[in-house]
């Protein structure tokens, strides 16, 4: 199913389930005017096509002690695609890691560092980002608070 043949009540699926994945598929389909089981098979559907990728929590970070978010610019020494891949491998075993972004531009990747506080940053920061192989450069830019932080991408139909 690619995004092309969403119908109207596909996109009202998908604006309720952004807005409230935990909503039951009875609520749901009285919300977008079906019965129960052929909004399950659109869901289902949905999720084989791929369209729906996954369901999560969201989680308060300052309410599991994580009170630092920060956001790293990653400059490499080498752009070659076995180099990319291998930071790219090194990224996902750290679980401080939330995001990661491959540029385009002078800076090669954008990194959303959750720590519990500056000295656990500067550790993880010094042990496990600048010292990775092939990194050139690190900046860091500590956040202050977040003004908007939402799930999922704009749905307008």
């Amino acid at each position: 199913m690619a995004d092309n043949t969403l119908d109207e009540i596909d996109i009202q699926i998908l604006k309720r389930l952004q807005d409230d994945g935990r909503i039951t598929n009875v609520e749901l389909a009285q919300s977008v005017g079906l019965t129960a089981p052929p909004c399950l098979r659109r869901m289902r559907a949905l999720e084989d096509s791929g369209v729906i990728t996954a369901y999560h929590a969201a989680v308060d970070p300052s309410k599991m002690g994580y009170t630092i978010t920060v956001f790293a610019m990653v400059s490499l020494k080498s752009q070659a695609e076995s180099d990319l891949q291998a930071f790219e491998d090194h990224v996902q075993r750290l679980p401080e890691v939330r995001e990661c972004y491959m540029l385009n531009g002078e800076i090669d990747f954008m990194l959303k560092v959750v720590a519990r506080d500056l000295q656990q940053f500067q550790n993880f920061l010094t042990s496990e980002l600048t010292s990775a192989p092939n990194v050139a450069s690190v900046k860091t830019s500590l956040t202050i608070r977040s003004a908007k932080n939402l799930p999922g991408v704009p749905i307008d139909k």
